[in-house]
């Protein structure tokens, strides 16, 4: 029987993300002023989830992330995020 782990985390959207300068240099060579919160940005620490096998199985955008780690879900109109909620599995190894 398959089983799984998994993971819940909050990746924000942001330039100056570890390693997203060097990202861009290769995957997009001709976009000097990205947007400072483009999704984009969120793509290498992605990548290196990958790495070590996780695979991402939902995101979603989050309006506002409390103190507490609670997520405001219903934020008032027009409210902007560069916030989002996801959550990975990979495979456990078998017992």
């Amino acid at each position: 029987m398959e089983r799984w782990e998994y993971l819940t985390k909050f990746i924000k959207a942001d330039v100056k993300n570890p390693g997203v300068t060097d990202f861009f240099k290769s995957y997009r060579p001709n976009w000097k002023n990205p947007p400072p919160y483009t999704p984009e940005t969120m793509m290498p620490e992605l990548d290196n989830l990958g790495d070590q096998g996780w695979e991402l199985i939902h995101m979603e955008p989050v309006a506002k992330v409390g103190g507490k780690g609670d997520v405001m879900v219903n934020g008032s109109d027009g409210y902007w995020s560069n916030t989002y909620f996801c959550v990975l599995k990979r495979r456990k190894p078998a017992i």
